[in-house]
């Protein structure tokens, strides 16, 4: 993945959160994207039969 398309995403993001990312958070904000980006492309190309269901779900 890109450096500068991730560093261009938290720009972007912190802006519109209004949240201020200071230049030292920088690496580890980019580290935690990756890793995040990662597990959801797993999940993403995790592939499910036709048959597979949603499970139940249950309230008490």
């Amino acid at each position: 993945m890109a450096a500068d398309f991730l560093d261009d995403y938290i720009d972007a993001v912190s802006k519109a959160l209004a949240l201020p990312v200071d230049d030292a958070w920088r690496p580890a904000v980019r580290a935690n994207l990756e890793v995040s980006l990662k597990l959801a492309r797993l999940v993403d190309e995790f592939a499910l039969s036709n048959e597979a269901e949603p499970a139940s779900v249950f309230a008490a």
